[in-house]
Parts: C-alpha cells; sequence; structure tokens
C-alpha cells in the first residue's frame, strides 16, 4: 500500500453516507457539506444501494452505521472491498455502540476505523477531513517511546513528514522523567502520546498508560495515548482500550492510519466538549 497521503487528499471527495435512517443520511450530510465545503455526498439507505452507487463511480471515503436495513455495517465493508478500485477506500462505523465494539474488538480488518457519533456533529467533521484532506497541526508534539531505533527511525519520519514534532524516548522510564518535569502545569510537556507496548525497559507500554491515566490523572482529552502493537490477541487489546488507550494502531504500521489517527486524537483533544450526534 501507498505510504503517500496525497490520493486521499482529493479537492472534491466523494463521502458515501450509508444508514437506514433518512434522518441521519441528512443529519451527518448537513454536517459534512458544511465542514466539507467541496464535498460530494453520496447517500444510501442499505448495502443494495450502495452496491449500485458504487457501481456509478468510486469514493473517497464510506460512513456506515453498524445496524442497516438489507445489513450490517460489516457486510457493507465487505462489499466495498469487493467492488473493483475500491480495494484502499476508508470505511468509518458510525454508532453510539462503537466504544464497546473497539473494546470487544468486534470490528474486523474490513472496517478501517470507527467514530463514537456521542463526541458530536464538530468531531465527525474533523474525524473525515483527516482521512480525506488530511491537515498537519503546526506544533503539535507526539511523546513517541520506541526502543528498536530502525522502528523508531520509520515512524518518527512518518510523523515528521505531515508536520508533528516527535519527542523520541527509548524508554518509559526516560518519557516519565520529562513527563515528570511538567507535572502540574497547564502544558503537560506534549499533545499525544504514542507508544509501542513492548518495550525493553523495566517498564512497558501498560505502564506508561497506568501512570498517565492512574498517577498523573490525565483524562484521554488532557493528554491521548495511542498504543503500537503487534499483538493479535483480541483480549490483549480489549484490555489496553479497557485501561484508557484512546486507539490502538496495529502493527506493521501503515503510515496513512497511524498520521490519521494521531491527527484525529489531536484535533479531538482541542475541541470543546461536544454535543451529542442525534440518531
Amino acid at each position: 500500500m501507498s505510504q503517500d497521503l496525497r490520493h486521499l487528499a482529493n479537492a472534491a471527495p466523494r463521502i458515501m453516507v450509508v444508514d437506514g435512517s433518512k434522518l441521519v443520511r441528512k443529519l451527518i450530510g448537513d454536517v459534512l457539506t458544511r465542514e466539507l465545503s467541496d464535498a460530494v455526498v453520496v447517500p444510501c439507505a442499505g448495502i443494495a444501494e450502495a452496491r449500485a452507487a458504487l457501481e456509478g463511480g468510486a469514493v473517497d471515503l464510506v460512513t456506515t452505521s453498524l445496524v442497516l436495513p438489507d445489513g450490517d455495517g460489516i457486510a457493507l465493508a465487505r462489499v466495498v472491498r469487493e467492488s473493483a478500485g475500491q480495494a484502499y477506500v476508508p470505511i468509518i462505523v458510525v454508532s453510539g455502540d462503537a466504544q464497546s465494539h473497539l473494546e470487544s474488538r468486534r470490528f474486523t480488518e474490513d472496517v478501517t476505523d470507527y467514530f463514537d457519533k456521542a463526541l458530536g456533529h464538530t468531531a465527525l467533521a474533523a474525524f473525515i477531513r483527516g482521512y480525506v484532506q488530511p491537515q498537519p497541526i503546526p506544533g503539535a508534539r507526539v511523546l513517541y517511546v520506541e526502543d528498536s531505533k530502525v522502528v523508531a527511525l520509520a515512524t518518527k519520519r512518518m510523523l515528521e513528514r505531515h508536520g508533528l514534532t516527535v519527542l523520541h524516548f527509548v524508554g518509559v522510564e526516560e518519557a516519565l522523567e520529562y513527563l515528570e518535569t511538567h507535572r502540574g502545569q497547564d502544558d503537560v510537556g506534549c499533545d499525544c502520546v504514542l507508544t509501542d507496548v513492548y518495550l525493553k525497559g523495566a517498564l512497558s507500554g501498560n505502564d506508561l498508560l497506568a501512570r498517565l491515566r492512574e498517577d498523573f490523572g490525565y483524562g484521554k482529552r488532557r493528554l491521548p495515548v495511542l498504543v503500537m502493537t503487534g499483538d493479535g490477541n483480541a483480549d490483549n487489546q480489549s484490555a489496553l482500550i479497557r485501561a484508557g488507550a484512546n486507539d490502538l494502531v496495529l502493527k506493521p504500521i501503515e503510515e496513512r492510519l497511524l498520521v490519521t489517527k494521531t491527527l484525529f486524537q489531536l484535533r479531538l483533544a482541542r475541541l470543546p466538549e461536544p454535543t451529542t450526534l442525534d440518531a
């Protein structure tokens, strides 16, 4: 898969919105056209309409609810993947139950990402914009913990290509020492944390997550934490989310997903408290 994000930065992205509710389709469509003025919204009531729409032309992104009149969002994702030329289109599940699905790891590899609609309209637009029109956040700092020089160099370059400042530490101990110097200040020392789970030092990514959430008392909005893992065990992945990780980045690292997830968490942390996205 290409590591270049430019193929997603369509000047007039076509966004397919699939939901059984006409009201929800209009609501999401209105949000997208207001926040992404050049976007072309393709509303579909279910899988059959989506299949017909895909035959009429490629789309740049798909949002879908979990429950559809003629199937579910997982089945829709498979249909999109099977459609000619749609192998890499981002498929986003928009649901009020997304968090529990994320925790239980029930999403398949066909689903690119999820969005919890309780986060609100503005966050939804920011989330989708991150995929179709990825833009840097000048000055945003990512505290990155990775003990492999090769992996760290490659990942650091991915993030820096998109305007992010990377503060790299080889171990949790060094990262905690740095964060300790900012404890109690308005500026906690970084805007987001990216950490591997398994590290050679005495402390792991799990330990860092626990210290940030319990000892430092930083919530998910105050300091977002993305955890990188190559562990395919669904129970272990679920435990990371329940322990306070905002999201997971599965290895091997794919630049588009890493950057999109990072930028989204950074934008979300800067937004005002959410207004509910009504179903």
